[in-house]
C-alpha cells in the first residue's frame, strides 16, 4: 500500500491509547450494568446494534458482505467462537471483578502461540516463547488461586474467573480460525461482520435458554452504557483497529494491547473500589512479561517491516 508507514506516528499512538483505554473501561461498563440488564440480553442488544452499524458502514463504503468467496463455514465458526467469548465475559462479570476478568482474558495470545505451530509448521516456538508461556501460566495459576476459599464470595469469584479464562481461550481460538482460513484473505469488515452478526443471533437464544427477563425499560445510565459498548466498543474501536492494521506495523501495534489490562485494573480500583491484591498485581506483571516474550521477534528478524 502506498500510504503504509514503517513506524507509529503521533496519530497512531493517540488512537491506540484511546482504544486500549476504552477496552479497559468496557469491562467496567458491563460490570456496572449487568445488575440491571441481564448479561446475555445486554450482549444481544449490543451486538444487534453493532451489526446494524457495520452493515450501514459497509453499504456506504461499498464493501460487499454477501459475495460468495468460500468463507461461510470459517466465518460461522469464527462467529460462534466470538459469541462464546462474549457470553463468558458477560456472565463472568456477574461473579468476578472487572480487573481480574481482564487479566484472565488476555491469556488469549498464549492459546495462539501454543496451537498455531500445529496449523502452520513454520511457526515453531523458541526457548524464549516457552519461557513466556511458563511465566504466564504460573501467573494465571497464582491469580486463579485466590478463588479457592471457603466463603460463598470466593466460590462465585472462582466461577467468574473460570468463565474469564474460557473467554480468553475462545478469543485465541477465534484468532486461529481467522489466521488459518480464507477469512485472512477477505476484508476486515466482512470478518468482523461474521463475528458481530452471529453473536447478535446467538446471544438472545442463549438468553432465553437461561431464562433471562427481557425489557427495554432501563435507567439512563444503563442505556448510556449500552450505547458506549455498541457505538464505541463493538463498532468504532474495532474499525479503528482494522484501519491501523492496514497502515501501520502490526508488531509495533501489538505491544499497546498490553495496556488494556493495566487500564482495567486501575479503573476497577478507582471507579468500583475493587481490591488491589499483591497476587493480582504479580499476575498482571507475569502475564505482561509472558506476552512480551511470546511475541518478541528474534534478533535476525528485527529489521524494518516490509
Amino acid at each position: 500500500m502506498p500510504d503504509r508507514k514503517s513506524h507509529l506516528d503521533s496519530l497512531a499512538i493517540s488512537l491506540l491509547l484511546a482504544c486500549c483505554l476504552f477496552w479497559g473501561l468496557q469491562q467496567i461498563l458491563i460490570k456496572t450494568t449487568v445488575g440491571e440488564v441481564p448479561p446475555l440480553w445486554q450482549a444481544a442488544l449490543r451486538f444487534a446494534g453493532a451489526t446494524a452499524l457495520l452493515w450501514l458502514w459497509c453499504a456506504v463504503r461499498g464493501v460487499r458482505l454477501f459475495r460468495r468467496d468460500g468463507t461461510l463455514r470459517a466465518g460461522l465458526l469464527a462467529g460462534a467462537l466470538f459469541a462464546g467469548e462474549f457470553s463468558c465475559i458477560y456472565l463472568g462479570l456477574r461473579d468476578t471483578t472487572a480487573s481480574r476478568l481482564t487479566v484472565f482474558l488476555y491469556t488469549s495470545p498464549f492459546v495462539v502461540a501454543l496451537l498455531l505451530p500445529r496449523l502452520v509448521p513454520t511457526e515453531k516456538l523458541r526457548a524464549a516463547q516457552w519461557a513466556g508461556l511458563a511465566i504466564a501460566f504460573g501467573s494465571v495459576a497464582l491469580a486463579f488461586g485466590e478463588g479457592f476459599v471457603s466463603s460463598s464470595a470466593g466460590a462465585r469469584q472462582l466461577r467468574g474467573d473460570a468463565l474469564a479464562l474460557a473467554a480468553g481461550t475462545l478469543w485465541g481460538l477465534t484468532t486461529l480460525v481467522i489466521r488459518a482460513s480464507r477469512l485472512s484473505t477477505v476484508s476486515a469488515e466482512k470478518t468482523l461482520f461474521y463475528q458481530v452478526a452471529v453473536t447478535a443471533v446467538a446471544a438472545p437464544l442463549l438468553s432465553l435458554l437461561l431464562g433471562e427477563t427481557w425489557s427495554i425499560s432501563y435507567s439512563a445510565y444503563a442505556w448510556g452504557s449500552l450505547a458506549a459498548q455498541t457505538v464505541i466498543g463493538a463498532f468504532a474501536s474495532y474499525l479503528t483497529w482494522m484501519w491501523l492494521l492496514r497502515h501501520y506495523p502490526a508488531t509495533q501495534m501489538s505491544s499497546f494491547t498490553f495496556l488494556t489490562p493495566v487500564f482495567a485494573l486501575v479503573l476497577g480500583v478507582m471507579l468500583l473500589n475493587e481490591p488491589l491484591t499483591v497476587q493480582l498485581m504479580l499476575a498482571l506483571c507475569g502475564v505482561a512479561i509472558g506476552i512480551v516474550l511470546v511475541n518478541r521477534r528474534p534478533a535476525a528478524a528485527s529489521g524494518p517491516p516490509d
